[in-house]
Order: C-alpha cells, then sequence, then structure tokens
C-alpha cells in the first residue's frame, strides 16, 4: 500500500534571511522522515490570502498537509517529529 504523499509548505517573504539560511536542511531532514514528500515555498505576498487562511501570523511558518505546524523555524528533529505525527494520525 502507497503512503498518501506529505505536503509541506515553508512560507517566506522575499528577503527573509532566517528562511533562507534554514530551507536546506529543513527539506533534507523533512525527506528524510517523508519519501514521499511535496514541497513547496510559499512567499506570502503572492499568496497572502492563503497564508491568512492557514493563521499565518509571522514569517518563517510552516504548515504540513494544509494545518499550520510551526509559526517560527523548527529544529530539523522537531520538524520530523511533527511529519510522523501527522503520518501516523492518518493511518
Amino acid at each position: 500500500m502507497t503512503r498518501a504523499p506529505v505536503k509541506l509548505e515553508l512560507f517566506y517573504a522575499a528577503g527573509c534571511a532566517s528562511c533562507d539560511a534554514a530551507r536546506d536542511a529543513l527539506k533534507a531532514a523533512a525527506s528524510q522522515e517523508a519519501t514521499n514528500l511535496v514541497w513547496r515555498d510559499v512567499n506570502v505576498l503572492d499568496e497572502l490570502d492563503y497564508a491568512v487562511e492557514l493563521g499565518v501570523l509571522t514569517l518563517p511558518a510552516i504548515a504540513i498537509d494544509g494545518e499550520l505546524a510551526f509559526s517560527s523555524l523548527p529544529l530539523p528533529s522537531e520538524l520530523r517529529s511533527a511529519i510522523a505525527r501527522r503520518r501516523t494520525r492518518r493511518g
């Protein structure tokens, strides 16, 4: 049985040094936990309505499967744990 993809979205704004510095490490950590990862960078200036809909108030932020999971950048280990918890809940 194939697992459903894990959709991870990083909300950022152009010029966000924190976002740029952490993106690669977080993407690598997420890929280790979910081999079927769908990663998407979301520029809030381009998709403000969507960001507000999810409750993004500060940047950078991360949503997993359409739900705001972190309102600030997590450690790679925290992101892996959050992905594992969501996959367990989904079954």
